[in-house]
């Protein structure tokens, strides 16, 4: 069975710069409409007194994953909020189309159905990945069968039933990056798959190096207040029918309030990221030259994501802090720190989570928008316990890589 997803070109850059497309993408109606905050429908059915006219757009969809003409007929179908939400984040991340569902992992599962669906079961995928989607493909709990590979060994790990090529960069935990180019030019007619949720749109745009399917957990940075929690896949418009088929049928629908204020979260994201990723990279310059941390990591591309190894008891570190909220999940305006290997990665065996680079000392951090000084005494003092080596080597930041 044939295993491309349409070739249809991305949507053309737009014209605009970033930071104008997440203030206005999706709203370019609202001054038409007369209203300047866009509206919330909470309707989950819409009265039709054509049932005729209405058989024949639920036979259109269902035969080919198309939005309806006209009014909405069921929100499981569609929801005008959350089609806003769809056309925004699509618009940023430079494709035809984008699919809104109720997490990150239910976005997931619907794209491993979609090719599932057409009889390609069958994923090559770079780890680390998020320890939930590791599970997800190595439980098989969807009958989907997974290849672990690194990047040099994904061509000769294609199969003729390979449906997908997944890589997370920069990846959970470790921000390894991994070349979307290269790795695209080695999936030949497979698509590849980046979760793009550390990096969002404003680091990188993933089809612009070749890349097909752009997945975000939006629960993160997109949402960007730690209070809504959605996923989305970001793709071309043929892919996107298909997705859509597949929400109709799971119900893993996003529920309009969250669309709402998901869009809402777009407008400052590019403000957001990079006021992060200013403070993220001076504790960066403060960590590498501080003697309780072995290893400092951080991409290359930059970010507001920090992972660090400690000498000391990392669990004492996560006791320790006080401003710093100790928790999982990350992109949120307020900084949070967790210990992988007993939080986001647990769910990984533990050799396989050791191979990918997710040890025992390692804290991944999430900086939020806190003053960074204060930041950084809250860090001091919950490291202040830590242990000092006699002899220790200068540490430099770890722009990590797959396979390094």
């Amino acid at each position: 069975m044939d295993n491309e997803v349409s070739m249809t070109p991305p949507a053309p850059t737009p014209s605009r710069a970033l930071a104008t497309e997440a203030v206005h993408a999706g709203r370019d109606d609202l001054a038409s409409l007369g209203v300047h905050a866009p509206p919330i429908d909470l309707s989950t059915t819409y009265p039709s007194y054509d049932s005729r006219d209405e058989a024949m757009r639920i036979d259109a969809f269902a035969t080919t994953g198309s939005l309806p003409d006209g009014p909405p007929v069921y929100a499981r179908l569609d929801n005008p909020t959350t089609g806003r939400f769809e056309t925004a984040l699509a618009r940023l991340e430079g494709t035809d189309s984008a699919v809104a569902f109720a997490s990150g992992m239910a976005a997931l599962t619907a794209v491993l159905l979609a090719r599932a669906g057409q009889g390609l079961r069958h994923v090559v995928a770079v780890r680390p990945l998020y320890g939930c989607s590791d599970h997800l493909l190595g439980a098989g709990l969807l009958g989907t069968e997974v290849t672990w590979t690194d990047p040099a060994g994904i061509a000769d790990a294609i199969r003729p039933d390979t449906g997908l090529v997944m890589v997370e960069t920069p990846a959970n935990p470790t921000l390894a990056e991994v070349d979307i180019r290269a790795v695209a030019h080695a999936c030949g007619t497979v698509p590849l798959l980046v979760d793009n949720t550390f990096a969002t749109p404003v680091l990188q745009r993933p089809v612009e190096h070749g890349a097909r399917i752009v997945l975000h957990s939006a629960t993160k940075y997109l949402g960007g207040h730690g209070d809504v929690m959605g996923g989305v896949v970001a793709c071309d418009e043929e892919f996107a029918a298909t997705l859509r088929q597949v929400r109709f049928a799971t119900g893993g629908v996003l529920h309009p309030l969250a669309g709402y204020l998901l869009l809402r979260g777009l407008s400052t994201l590019p403000v957001r990221v990079r006021a992060a990723s200013t403070s993220a990279a001076e504790l960066v310059r403060r960590l590498t030259a501080d003697p309780r941390i072995a290893r400092v990591h951080y991409p290359r591309i930059g970010g507001a994501m920090i992972s660090f190894e400690v000498y000391g008891d990392p669990h004492r570190v996560i006791s320790g802090v006080r401003l710093i909220t100790p928790a999982v999940s990350l992109g949120s305006v307020d900084s949070l720190i967790q210990h992988p290997a007993s939080i986001s990665h647990r769910i990984v065996e533990e050799g396989d989570r050791r191979a990918a680079g997710v040890g025992d000392r390692l804290l991944r951090m999430s900086v939020g928008l806190e003053d960074v000084e204060d930041l950084w005494a809250d860090l001091c003092q919950a490291l202040s316990d830590g242990p000092v080596p006699s002899a220790r080597t200068a540490v430099r930041p770890l722009h990590s890589t797959a396979g390094r």
